[in-house]
């Protein structure tokens, strides 16, 4: 008993000792077992019981594992699984030739400072806003990154932001505009932001399209694709901290707010 106070005395305190040891003594005559000596009773409780706790020990189990699958494209789930042992060298080898030999790169950019205005055309960048641009154009230039694409939002501030990145990017670089990289609130802030209050209906609708744009941009290379490739996305700050969230697997609530 004395290496269970010593024990508890380490991680609780004296007081907690000594509560333990009078609720250890009822808990064992059987005079009670309830929450008589308050925080002390949940130390002879946790002292009494074979079974550590996580907090108190190095074999944390995560609640949440990580999903290999994230975008549907994992080898196992693209190969059909063999029904026999004969099948068994057929699967292992196609299973191989499915795993990508290459990595996608998305650079994730968030639109320059803008104007405040009550339109989307209002919404322009300022003149600071295209000084931003232009900088960010010059560093990709200086980084002479193999851009394969460059997408951006269809909202005014991101069109323009893009338009002076690509100045100062190689001419024959495609640039498609893309809708679905439009701002929106694709969940409720956490924590609530009160002065950021949509609709619920507005988190139903821009979070499906947001979830949207991210099935399409983020996934892994196909098996064919040869060499690394790199891609520019230039949006907003929402999709943008959703698009982190969603890739980490983290809450996405976590990554929400006002842009």
């Amino acid at each position: 008993m004395s290496g269970v106070l010593r024990k508890c005395a380490a991680l609780f305190g004296t007081a907690a000792a000594i509560g333990a040891y009078r609720y250890y003594q009822r808990f064992e005559d059987g005079s009670g077992a309830g929450g008589t000596y308050g925080g002390t009773g949940l130390a002879a409780r946790f002292l009494h019981s074979s079974q550590a706790l996580a907090s108190f020990t190095n074999n944390f189990e995560p609640s949440v594992r990580w999903d290999n699958n994230w975008d549907r494209r994992d080898p196992k789930s693209l190969v059909r699984p063999p029904r026999n042992d004969e099948e068994r060298a057929a699967y292992e080898k196609a299973l191989e030739e499915a795993v990508p030999k290459s990595s996608r790169h998305l650079i994730l950019v968030r639109h320059a400072q803008y104007c405040d205005g009550d339109t989307d055309a209002a919404r322009c960048l300022t003149e600071l806003g295209w000084q931003q641009a232009e900088l960010t154009g010059q560093r990709l230039k200086e980084l002479n990154l193999p851009l394969i694409k460059l997408h951006f939002s269809t909202m005014t501030r991101a069109k323009q932001t893009a338009e002076a990145i690509r100045r100062h990017l190689p001419s024959s670089l495609s640039a498609e505009p893309c809708s679905l990289l439009e701002e929106g609130a694709p969940v409720p802030p956490e924590p609530p932001a009160p002065h950021y209050q949509p609709s619920p209906d507005t988190f139903h609708q821009d979070g499906a399209r947001i979830e949207s744009a991210f099935r399409r941009f983020f996934h892994r290379a196909s098996a064919s694709q040869a060499e690394d490739s790199y891609e520019l996305l230039v949006c907003h700050a929402n999709v943008i901290r959703y698009f982190v969230c969603r890739a980490l697997q983290l809450p996405r609530r976590l990554g929400s707010g006002s842009a």
